[in-house]
């Protein structure tokens, strides 16, 4: 019950954190004359990913590093198949064409890039450094590219962005600064009690901490992905609701991965053979299946939300079978490499053949 209640407070702490810090230093950002385009893409963009980088790197500090990156990579899984898959359930959703040009090919490179640092069981603080400085680049192009930005676009992100009024109590500039320590600070005790209180789980479970931070560590820091997301399908922003998760993996792995690679120093962020066995291959897939079908007619279908899903669950299935090795899993296995994979794999190729993407 104990850990229960680490857990909740732990995850609370990530939310309030990520919420205060985004809403402080975006409040501050704007009262010094920076454009809410270029606040939305930086800061909030960071503010999303800031409960995964906090879990992470607190993780490493804490010698925890199979939570560290499984948390990353069990994010990015839950992110395409879980959350698009209900966002699309909720209404079918649209696809940017700069997203299939753009976006999702940076995120597929940044999966192949974390597979490839980390080929040899870990990634060193120097190839993390690398990670950062490609995401500090990336961010840097993300601000240039929007100056060539529609009006449309330039005025949906002022409607949401809005500098703090001069009578606001958010208007000084002592309590914006305060946001932003407040925030940081329910980000760092966040970690701590989410990582202590999912190792307790795991020692209680009997499984280990990787499927720990690929399963219940992941799905509790993509909250703020969550529930951005849904509220952006109901709303009806639903391209919103598709750049939200892509650009969130690319942060995740360049920016989480790297900074708990820094953290760790010379050992290095290690990679258990588990996760370069299968895990990372699974979030690799499910980065291509992004391509397939994102292009067939720019839109996910609900059929294909749900496709998202049933696989998500099918994942966690294969994990909790595999860390009880229960006397299913062969038979789920066989049933998953020799049809439903396949199947899904011939479904993908044939919808790209008959259905191109619109121009």
């Amino acid at each position: 019950m104990n850990a229960l209640l680490l857990f909740a407070a732990g995850l609370v702490a990530l939310v309030l954190g990520a919420n205060l810090l985004v809403r402080g230093a975006s409040k501050l950002a704007l009262s010094f004359g920076i454009s809410p385009l270029v606040v939305g893409l930086t800061i909030v963009a960071f503010g999303t990913s800031a409960p995964e980088m906090a879990v992470s790197v607190g993780a490493v500090l804490d010698g925890k590093t199979d939570i560290a990156i499984g948390n990353v990579v069990g994010s990015n899984i839950l992110n395409v198949l879980f959350i698009l898959g209900v966002s699309a359930l909720i209404v079918p959703l649209v696809v940017n064409i700069q997203l299939i040009r753009q976006e999702v090919p940076i995120m597929v490179g940044a999966s192949f890039l974390l597979l490839a640092l980390g080929i040899d069981g870990k990634v060193s603080w120097p190839e993390g450094a690398l990670m950062f400085g490609l995401l500090m680049a990336y961010t840097v192009f993300l601000v240039v590219q929007s100056r060539r930005e529609t009006q449309a676009a330039q005025a949906e992100f002022a409607e949401e962005l809005q500098p703090a009024e001069a009578g606001a109590w958010d208007g000084k500039l002592p309590v914006q600064l305060l946001l932003i320590l407040a925030g940081l600070a329910a980000l760092v005790f966040g970690s701590q009690w989410l990582v202590e209180a999912s190792v307790t789980f795991a020692k209680a479970m009997g499984v280990s901490d990787l499927v720990i931070g690929l399963t219940i560590v992941a799905a509790g820091t993509s909250m703020p992905e969550v529930a951005a997301s849904i509220t952006a399908a109901v709303k009806g922003e639903r391209d919103i609701a598709v750049g939200n998760v892509v650009g969130s993996n690319t942060f995740n792995l360049l920016g989480c991965v790297g900074l708990s690679s820094m953290a760790s120093g010379d050992a290095g962020l290690l990679m258990s053979q588990a996760l370069l066995n299968f895990d990372i291959w699974v979030m690799l897939a499910v980065a291509l299946a992004c391509l397939p079908v994102f292009m067939t007619g720019r839109e996910i279908a609900r059929w294909e939300g749900a496709v998202f899903v049933l696989y998500y669950l099918a994942y966690v299935a294969y994990l909790i079978l595999s860390a009880q090795q229960h006397a299913l899993l062969g038979t789920f296995s066989t049933a998953m490499m020799s049809f439903v994979v396949p199947l899904t794999v011939v479904t993908l190729v044939v919808m790209l053949l008959r259905k191109p993407a619109a121009s």
